[in-house]
Protein backbone atom coordinates (compact mmCIF):
# COMPACT_ATOMS: atom_id res chain seq x y z
CA UNK A 1 0.00 0.00 0.00
CA UNK A 2 0.85 3.70 -0.27
CA UNK A 3 1.63 5.43 3.27
CA UNK A 4 0.86 8.71 3.72
CA UNK A 5 4.20 10.72 3.70
CA UNK A 6 4.75 9.23 0.40
CA UNK A 7 1.82 10.51 -0.76
CA UNK A 8 1.97 14.08 0.13
CA UNK A 9 5.93 14.00 -1.64
CA UNK A 10 4.40 13.46 -5.15
CA UNK A 11 1.64 16.23 -5.01
CA UNK A 12 3.79 18.10 -7.15
CA UNK A 13 4.49 14.88 -9.83
CA UNK A 14 2.52 15.11 -13.14
CA UNK A 15 -0.73 13.00 -12.97
CA UNK A 16 -3.10 11.89 -15.54
CA UNK A 17 -5.59 14.59 -14.13
CA UNK A 18 -3.67 17.14 -15.00
CA UNK A 19 -2.27 15.86 -18.74
CA UNK A 20 -4.30 18.53 -20.44
CA UNK A 21 -2.49 21.44 -19.05
CA UNK A 22 1.09 19.82 -18.86
CA UNK A 23 2.35 17.58 -21.36
CA UNK A 24 3.19 14.43 -20.25
CA UNK A 25 6.57 13.48 -21.74
CA UNK A 26 7.75 10.14 -19.70
CA UNK A 27 5.12 7.66 -19.30
CA UNK A 28 6.25 4.21 -17.46
CA UNK A 29 3.97 1.43 -18.40
CA UNK A 30 3.05 -1.79 -15.93
CA UNK A 31 1.23 -4.60 -16.89
CA UNK A 32 -0.48 -5.86 -14.23
CA UNK A 33 -2.05 -9.43 -12.87
CA UNK A 34 -2.66 -9.92 -8.69
CA UNK A 35 0.27 -7.77 -7.68
CA UNK A 36 -1.48 -6.56 -4.77
CA UNK A 37 2.07 -7.20 -2.67
CA UNK A 38 4.14 -5.15 -4.88
CA UNK A 39 2.51 -3.18 -7.34
CA UNK A 40 2.42 -0.02 -4.72
CA UNK A 41 6.02 0.31 -4.03
CA UNK A 42 6.54 -0.28 -7.46
CA UNK A 43 4.56 2.63 -8.67
CA UNK A 44 6.24 4.96 -5.83
CA UNK A 45 9.30 4.43 -6.89
CA UNK A 46 8.80 4.46 -10.51
CA UNK A 47 6.84 8.22 -9.87
CA UNK A 48 10.24 9.09 -9.09
CA UNK A 49 12.08 9.18 -12.62
CA UNK A 50 8.90 9.78 -15.39
CA UNK A 51 5.67 12.34 -15.47
CA UNK A 52 3.12 9.34 -14.94
CA UNK A 53 2.34 5.92 -14.87
CA UNK A 54 0.02 3.60 -16.57
CA UNK A 55 -1.09 0.43 -15.45
CA UNK A 56 -3.05 -2.40 -17.19
CA UNK A 57 -4.55 -4.66 -15.28
CA UNK A 58 -5.52 -8.36 -16.99
CA UNK A 59 -8.02 -9.48 -15.03
CA UNK A 60 -6.72 -9.32 -11.47
CA UNK A 61 -8.76 -10.93 -8.75
CA UNK A 62 -7.40 -8.96 -6.20
CA UNK A 63 -6.62 -5.47 -5.33
CA UNK A 64 -4.33 -4.71 -7.51
CA UNK A 65 -6.21 -1.89 -9.46
CA UNK A 66 -7.53 -0.21 -6.76
CA UNK A 67 -3.81 0.16 -4.67
CA UNK A 68 -2.50 1.23 -8.19
CA UNK A 69 -5.01 4.13 -8.36
CA UNK A 70 -4.19 5.13 -5.03
CA UNK A 71 -0.75 5.42 -5.36
CA UNK A 72 -1.31 7.76 -8.45
CA UNK A 73 -1.35 5.47 -11.33
CA UNK A 74 -4.19 5.48 -13.90
CA UNK A 75 -5.29 2.18 -14.17
CA UNK A 76 -6.95 0.44 -17.51
CA UNK A 77 -8.57 -2.81 -16.88
CA UNK A 78 -9.44 -6.14 -19.01
CA UNK A 79 -12.30 -8.12 -17.91
CA UNK A 80 -10.43 -11.74 -18.65
CA UNK A 81 -6.97 -12.39 -18.67
CA UNK A 82 -5.51 -11.54 -22.10
CA UNK A 83 -1.79 -12.23 -21.31
CA UNK A 84 1.22 -10.31 -21.49
CA UNK A 85 1.12 -9.28 -24.91
CA UNK A 86 -2.38 -8.15 -24.68
CA UNK A 87 -1.63 -5.84 -21.69
CA UNK A 88 1.59 -4.41 -23.74
CA UNK A 89 -1.14 -3.55 -26.90
CA UNK A 90 -3.43 -1.71 -24.79
CA UNK A 91 -0.13 -0.22 -22.70
CA UNK A 92 1.15 0.90 -26.41
CA UNK A 93 -2.53 2.23 -27.53
CA UNK A 94 -3.09 4.63 -24.21
CA UNK A 95 0.34 6.15 -24.88
CA UNK A 96 -0.10 6.82 -28.17
CA UNK A 97 -3.08 8.68 -27.57
CA UNK A 98 -1.63 10.80 -24.55
CA UNK A 99 1.27 11.21 -27.23
CA UNK A 100 4.48 10.73 -24.94
CA UNK A 101 7.63 11.19 -26.36
CA UNK A 102 9.15 7.90 -24.07
CA UNK A 103 7.27 4.73 -23.10
CA UNK A 104 8.94 2.42 -20.23
CA UNK A 105 7.80 -0.46 -19.79
CA UNK A 106 8.62 -2.85 -16.44
CA UNK A 107 7.10 -5.27 -14.67
CA UNK A 108 4.65 -4.80 -11.51
CA UNK A 109 6.79 -7.56 -9.42
CA UNK A 110 9.81 -5.67 -8.35
CA UNK A 111 12.41 -7.25 -10.29
CA UNK A 112 12.99 -4.28 -11.87
CA UNK A 113 14.93 -1.51 -10.35
CA UNK A 114 13.18 1.89 -10.90
CA UNK A 115 16.59 3.52 -10.59
CA UNK A 116 17.44 2.18 -14.20
CA UNK A 117 14.81 4.09 -15.68
CA UNK A 118 16.98 7.20 -16.78
CA UNK A 119 19.72 4.76 -18.06
CA UNK A 120 17.11 2.99 -20.19
CA UNK A 121 15.61 6.82 -21.81
CA UNK A 122 18.67 8.34 -22.11
CA UNK A 123 19.58 6.83 -25.85
CA UNK A 124 15.99 7.73 -26.48
CA UNK A 125 16.07 11.30 -25.43
CA UNK A 126 19.39 12.26 -26.87
CA UNK A 127 17.80 10.46 -30.18
CA UNK A 128 20.45 7.82 -30.18
CA UNK A 129 17.77 4.70 -30.26
CA UNK A 130 13.80 3.71 -30.45
CA UNK A 131 13.90 0.69 -28.71
CA UNK A 132 16.23 0.19 -25.89
CA UNK A 133 16.35 -3.00 -23.66
CA UNK A 134 17.24 -3.56 -20.08
CA UNK A 135 19.85 -6.43 -20.66
CA UNK A 136 21.15 -8.70 -18.20
CA UNK A 137 23.95 -10.11 -19.87
CA UNK A 138 25.63 -7.03 -20.92
CA UNK A 139 28.58 -5.31 -19.36
CA UNK A 140 27.49 -4.21 -16.18
CA UNK A 141 24.25 -6.16 -15.97
CA UNK A 142 23.12 -9.21 -14.28
CA UNK A 143 20.47 -11.14 -12.41
CA UNK A 144 20.60 -11.99 -8.52
CA UNK A 145 19.91 -15.60 -7.87
CA UNK A 146 18.82 -16.53 -11.43
CA UNK A 147 18.20 -20.26 -11.74
CA UNK A 148 20.15 -21.88 -13.84
CA UNK A 149 17.38 -23.90 -16.18
CA UNK A 150 15.94 -20.17 -16.54
CA UNK A 151 19.49 -19.31 -17.47
CA UNK A 152 19.81 -21.55 -20.41
CA UNK A 153 16.02 -21.07 -21.74
CA UNK A 154 16.64 -17.75 -22.08
CA UNK A 155 20.04 -18.20 -24.38
CA UNK A 156 18.16 -20.90 -26.34
CA UNK A 157 15.75 -18.29 -27.13
CA UNK A 158 18.10 -15.68 -27.94
CA UNK A 159 19.95 -17.88 -30.45
CA UNK A 160 16.71 -18.61 -32.10
CA UNK A 161 16.01 -14.84 -31.87
CA UNK A 162 18.71 -13.79 -33.49
CA UNK A 163 19.34 -16.43 -35.93
CA UNK A 164 16.20 -15.66 -37.74
CA UNK A 165 16.80 -11.78 -37.43
CA UNK A 166 20.61 -11.29 -37.77
CA UNK A 167 20.66 -9.09 -34.80
CA UNK A 168 22.82 -9.75 -31.80
CA UNK A 169 20.66 -8.69 -28.94
CA UNK A 170 21.94 -10.66 -25.43
CA UNK A 171 19.09 -10.57 -23.83
CA UNK A 172 15.64 -10.96 -25.93
CA UNK A 173 13.22 -11.73 -22.89
CA UNK A 174 13.59 -8.84 -20.97
CA UNK A 175 10.72 -7.14 -20.02
CA UNK A 176 12.52 -3.97 -18.69
CA UNK A 177 12.37 -2.00 -22.26
CA UNK A 178 12.01 1.63 -23.11
CA UNK A 179 10.67 2.86 -27.11
CA UNK A 180 10.32 6.29 -28.04
CA UNK A 181 7.65 7.87 -30.19
CA UNK A 182 8.84 6.48 -33.26
CA UNK A 183 8.68 3.28 -32.26
CA UNK A 184 5.52 3.72 -30.77
CA UNK A 185 3.95 4.79 -34.22
CA UNK A 186 5.27 2.09 -35.99
CA UNK A 187 5.76 -0.96 -33.77
CA UNK A 188 2.76 -3.88 -34.41
CA UNK A 189 2.80 -6.86 -32.87
CA UNK A 190 -0.20 -9.57 -33.02
CA UNK A 191 0.82 -12.21 -29.96
CA UNK A 192 -1.15 -12.07 -27.02
CA UNK A 193 1.53 -14.07 -25.01
CA UNK A 194 5.55 -13.94 -24.16
CA UNK A 195 6.70 -14.90 -27.59
CA UNK A 196 5.31 -10.78 -28.28
CA UNK A 197 9.07 -10.12 -26.68
CA UNK A 198 10.40 -11.61 -29.87
CA UNK A 199 7.94 -10.40 -32.25
CA UNK A 200 8.46 -7.05 -30.99
CA UNK A 201 12.38 -7.32 -31.41
CA UNK A 202 11.82 -9.10 -35.37
CA UNK A 203 9.18 -6.01 -36.06
CA UNK A 204 11.66 -2.99 -34.80
CA UNK A 205 14.41 -4.73 -37.04
CA UNK A 206 12.64 -5.00 -40.58
CA UNK A 207 11.05 -0.85 -39.63
CA UNK A 208 14.58 0.15 -39.27
CA UNK A 209 14.44 1.33 -35.60
CA UNK A 210 17.78 1.29 -33.66
CA UNK A 211 17.67 -0.85 -31.13
CA UNK A 212 20.25 -0.80 -28.09
CA UNK A 213 20.87 -2.60 -24.95
CA UNK A 214 22.01 -1.19 -21.64
CA UNK A 215 22.64 -2.72 -18.59
CA UNK A 216 20.49 -3.74 -15.86
CA UNK A 217 20.22 -6.21 -12.77
CA UNK A 218 17.11 -8.37 -12.35
CA UNK A 219 16.07 -9.60 -8.77
CA UNK A 220 14.44 -13.01 -8.49
CA UNK A 221 13.93 -12.34 -4.35
CA UNK A 222 10.59 -10.89 -5.22
CA UNK A 223 7.31 -12.28 -3.38
CA UNK A 224 6.16 -13.18 -7.02
CA UNK A 225 9.21 -13.73 -9.14
CA UNK A 226 8.15 -14.77 -12.41
CA UNK A 227 8.66 -18.25 -13.74
CA UNK A 228 6.70 -18.49 -16.70
CA UNK A 229 9.35 -17.65 -19.23
CA UNK A 230 11.53 -20.50 -18.96
CA UNK A 231 9.32 -23.21 -17.87
CA UNK A 232 5.41 -22.53 -18.48
CA UNK A 233 6.12 -20.38 -21.85
CA UNK A 234 9.07 -20.86 -22.71
CA UNK A 235 8.06 -24.01 -25.28
CA UNK A 236 5.74 -21.10 -27.04
CA UNK A 237 8.63 -18.48 -27.03
CA UNK A 238 10.83 -20.88 -28.78
CA UNK A 239 8.33 -22.63 -30.38
CA UNK A 240 7.54 -19.08 -32.58
CA UNK A 241 11.27 -17.93 -32.71
CA UNK A 242 11.84 -21.45 -34.99
CA UNK A 243 8.83 -20.55 -37.01
CA UNK A 244 9.80 -16.87 -37.05
CA UNK A 245 13.22 -18.45 -38.25
CA UNK A 246 12.00 -21.09 -41.36
CA UNK A 247 9.92 -17.63 -42.54
CA UNK A 248 12.89 -15.53 -42.87
CA UNK A 249 15.73 -18.39 -43.76
CA UNK A 250 13.63 -21.30 -44.92
CA UNK A 251 17.13 -22.64 -46.26
CA UNK A 252 18.30 -22.60 -43.77
CA UNK A 253 16.06 -24.37 -41.29
CA UNK A 254 14.78 -26.93 -44.47
CA UNK A 255 17.80 -27.13 -46.13
CA UNK A 256 20.33 -28.07 -43.47
CA UNK A 257 18.30 -30.99 -42.10
CA UNK A 258 17.56 -32.05 -45.73
CA UNK A 259 21.34 -32.31 -46.51
CA UNK A 260 21.65 -34.78 -43.37
CA UNK A 261 19.07 -36.67 -44.43
CA UNK A 262 20.37 -37.16 -47.40
CA UNK A 263 24.26 -37.86 -46.45
CA UNK A 264 22.11 -40.36 -43.79
CA UNK A 265 20.63 -41.96 -46.68
CA UNK A 266 23.51 -42.21 -48.90
CA UNK A 267 25.93 -43.00 -46.16
CA UNK A 268 22.77 -46.10 -45.54
CA UNK A 269 22.71 -46.95 -49.32
CA UNK A 270 26.25 -47.99 -49.73
CA UNK A 271 26.25 -49.57 -46.43
CA UNK A 272 23.84 -51.68 -47.84
CA UNK A 273 25.35 -52.50 -51.00
CA UNK A 274 28.76 -53.12 -49.17
CA UNK A 275 27.00 -55.52 -47.43
CA UNK A 276 25.59 -57.64 -50.48
CA UNK A 277 25.25 -61.10 -49.86
CA UNK A 278 23.31 -63.79 -52.11
CA UNK A 279 20.04 -62.94 -50.02
CA UNK A 280 18.11 -60.25 -51.26
CA UNK A 281 16.09 -59.98 -48.48
CA UNK A 282 19.02 -58.68 -46.58
CA UNK A 283 18.89 -55.86 -49.26
CA UNK A 284 15.49 -54.92 -49.71
CA UNK A 285 15.17 -53.13 -46.19
CA UNK A 286 17.98 -51.15 -45.59
CA UNK A 287 17.57 -50.27 -49.30
CA UNK A 288 14.48 -48.94 -49.58
CA UNK A 289 14.88 -47.14 -45.82
CA UNK A 290 17.87 -45.53 -47.16
CA UNK A 291 16.30 -44.53 -50.84
CA UNK A 292 12.91 -42.49 -48.70
CA UNK A 293 15.50 -40.74 -46.68
CA UNK A 294 17.88 -39.81 -49.17
CA UNK A 295 14.30 -38.62 -51.16
CA UNK A 296 12.93 -36.91 -48.29
CA UNK A 297 16.31 -35.21 -47.99
CA UNK A 298 16.56 -33.68 -51.21
CA UNK A 299 12.71 -32.87 -51.25
CA UNK A 300 13.20 -30.56 -47.97
CA UNK A 301 17.08 -28.92 -49.40
CA UNK A 302 14.86 -28.19 -53.26
CA UNK A 303 11.55 -27.05 -50.76
CA UNK A 304 14.36 -24.33 -48.78
CA UNK A 305 15.69 -23.88 -51.80
CA UNK A 306 12.29 -22.62 -53.80
CA UNK A 307 11.08 -20.30 -50.11
CA UNK A 308 14.13 -18.64 -50.22
CA UNK A 309 14.40 -17.64 -53.58
CA UNK A 310 10.67 -16.59 -53.50
CA UNK A 311 11.28 -14.62 -50.43
CA UNK A 312 14.39 -12.96 -52.00
CA UNK A 313 11.93 -12.24 -55.23
CA UNK A 314 9.26 -10.47 -53.13
CA UNK A 315 11.35 -8.53 -51.25
CA UNK A 316 13.20 -7.35 -53.89
CA UNK A 317 10.06 -6.52 -55.76
CA UNK A 318 8.50 -4.81 -52.65
CA UNK A 319 11.99 -2.30 -52.81
CA UNK A 320 11.87 -1.89 -56.65
CA UNK A 321 7.74 -0.85 -56.89
CA UNK A 322 6.71 0.11 -53.55
CA UNK A 323 10.12 1.46 -51.74
CA UNK A 324 9.74 -0.86 -48.96
CA UNK A 325 11.98 -2.72 -47.21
Amino acid sequence: MCTKDIKTRRVATPNMENASSDKIRIVAGLPMYNEEETIGTVITKVLEYVDAVICVDDGSSDYSARIAEECGAKVFTHRVNRGYGGALKTLFAKAKEMDVDALVILDSDGQHEPSDIPLLLDPILSEQADFVIGSRFVDGGGSQEMPSYRRLGIKVITAASNLSSDLEIKDTQSGFRAFSKLALERLRFDAEGMELSLEMIEDAHEKGLTIEEVPTVIRYDVPKGSNFTAISHGFTVLAWAMLSLSQKKPLLVLGLPGLGLFATGAAMGLNAVSSLTDSVDSLVGPGLTAVWIGVLGLSLMATGMVLQSARNFIRHLLVREFGLD
